[in-house]
């Protein structure tokens, strides 16, 4: 990793480079993007390399309005000066078979297959470290399968897989709620079958592990949520709490994890319950992310946790109804950002905190 330190009111200050996917250049990705990075303050605490080409950054930034923005095309990361740099945005180029034609609102393949470039690109940026972070904008799972990327479901999995990682937690972040999943994008009817006790198992782990590294929460306290109404309300409405859920919490209080549960999933949430806790292990994807995106749709962030980088993303996806009209609200964009910051600055705390 290459760190840039710089003089701030008599004191040093670590700036992470963190590089920034544009997401589906069709989308609202570089417009929430750009509205983040027009804040020159934000700058100073950050050096952004947005991965997209540099010529769909100044179309977004003059059909926006968003000018300001200090925007410095690179060809290659080597270019990036050592050192204390001004605020910039420094932007670098995605290699790309044909020139890339912007259309607000269009879902296309073309889209799609620049959006996973770039996320490969980023990806590639953290493992050689030359990057601290990385923060994904919103793809569409139909314009990447279009694009031919047709057996991704999504970030996550893709950036676990191309980096080797098998033992991760697909998480979203706000201050007051932090939700992990045990299973993510895949059919509702498959849910019951991929709910094991060595999956709850090895999710809650995952979970722990991640709030005390990337959190500085050192006893994490975790609340794990049934699979049917009510957690099955004794085995009436199923089994699978009394099979799979509570015989995986026994094995975790015995390893020494702070976990309570099943909780029925209506209740808990209903009556605050997750202020009680430092995490919710949820089972499904909408069981835990529909109260978490009512809870925080606007300053929420998606946080990939037990990966060797570091990686989030805001809790929206493209919304190509509204792209290009500037109408995008840019703050779970900033605080993707920011979480993102925060992490490397910990994990280089750990590591080398000479540079902190």
């Amino acid at each position: 990793m290459h760190p840039v330190d710089e003089s701030v009111s008599g004191t040093t200050r670590w700036r992470p480079r963190v590089a920034i996917s544009m997401g589906d250049p069709n989308g609202i990705g570089l417009e929430v993007t750009l509205r983040t990075l027009s804040d020159l303050r934000l700058l100073e605490q950050v050096q952004p390399i947005v991965i997209a080409p540099p010529h769909v950054v100044r179309y977004h930034a003059r059909q926006l309005g968003l000018t300001e923005v200090p925007l410095t095309p690179i060809e290659r990361i080597e270019a990036l000066p050592e050192g204390p740099a001004p605020p910039q945005v420094y932007v670098l180029d995605v290699p790309l078979p044909d020139k890339l034609i912007v259309e607000f609102g269009a879902l296309s393949g073309s889209a799609g297959h620049a959006a996973m470039k770039a996320v490969e690109l980023a990806v590639d940026l953290c493992v050689a470290g030359h990057v601290a972070a990385m923060v994904t904008a919103p793809i569409s799972k139909e314009a990447i399968t279009l694009g031919g990327y047709p057996d991704e479901s999504g970030h996550t999995d893709f950036i676990a897989r191309r980096i080797g990682a098998t033992d991760y937690t697909m998480m979203m972040v706000d201050e007051a709620l932090r939700v992990g999943l045990v299973t993510t994008h895949i059919p509702i009817w498959d849910v019951p079958k991929r709910v094991t006790s060595e999956a709850v198992i090895a999710r809650a782990r995952s979970l722990h592990r991640t709030l005390q590294a990337d959190f500085g929460i050192q006893r994490p306290r975790l609340a794990v949520l049934g699979l049917n109404p009510h957690a099955g309300d004794g085995g009436v409405m199923g089994r699978d709490e009394e099979t799979t859920i509570i015989p995986a919490l026994q094995q975790l209080r015995q390893e020494g994890i702070l976990v309570t549960g099943p909780h029925p999933s209506d209740g808990f949430f209903a009556v605050g319950g997750y202020r009680r806790c430092d995490a919710v292990l949820a089972m499904y994807h909408d069981q835990g992310l529909i109260p978490f995106k009512m809870l925080a749709f606007e300053q929420g962030v998606n946080y990939t946790g037990g990966l060797p980088i570091v990686r989030t993303s805001p809790d929206h996806g493209t919304a190509f109804d509204i792209a290009g009209k500037g109408r995008a609200m840019e703050g779970s964009m900033r605080q993707a950002l920011y979480v993102a910051m925060d992490v490397a600055r910990r994990r280089a705390r750990q590591t080398e905190p000479s540079n902190v």
